[in-house]
């Protein structure tokens, strides 16, 4: 009986060991974002994006006029949510929401903008939904790109 345990501790032990889960390697992924959006804006050479310190991706279309909202301003925005493939998972038109409300990557990004004014923005997948989906046609590990026009905001 006691031989029988030790053999069937043994076979747990062992199988519990093999059930290692993947690990998320938020560097590899970052490589992987940044070799992606890479070979998007060489694909698109009309693009020409300035890197931010987050790592947000931008180009101003149209600058506006006025002043930039802050992280704490609620913004009025059109905007247009595509993947790097041109697939167009999400639009809104006159969306109004706190800015400290939205991802990441608009947080970093907007207020670049001035009111009037209208960017292309990519967002790496770390400051958009990560190594999860929200649905919406999102894959985890994506990076998104917006074109967003800021029709106004509020402090």
């Amino acid at each position: 009986m006691k031989r029988y345990l030790l053999v069937l501790s043994l076979f747990i032990i062992g199988c519990s060991a093999c059930k290692k889960e993947a690990k998320f390697d938020a560097a590899a992924q970052a490589a992987k974002d940044e070799t992606a959006i890479q070979a998007f804006l060489t694909a698109n050479p009309t693009i020409t994006a300035t890197k931010d310190a987050s790592g947000v991706y931008y180009q101003i279309i149209t600058p506006g006029s006025g002043s930039n909202p802050v992280l704490t301003s609620t913004v009025t925005v059109n905007y247009v949510g595509k993947l790097l493939d041109g697939s167009q998972f999400d639009k809104g038109t006159n969306t109004t929401y706190p800015l400290n409300g939205f991802i990441q990557g608009w947080q970093k990004g907007i207020p670049f903008l001035k009111p009037g004014g209208r960017m292309l923005l990519i967002v790496p997948s770390a400051l958009a939904y990560g190594n999860s989906s929200p649905g919406a046609g999102i894959p985890a590990n994506s990076v998104l790109v917006f074109t967003i026009d800021l029709l106004s905001f509020t402090n």
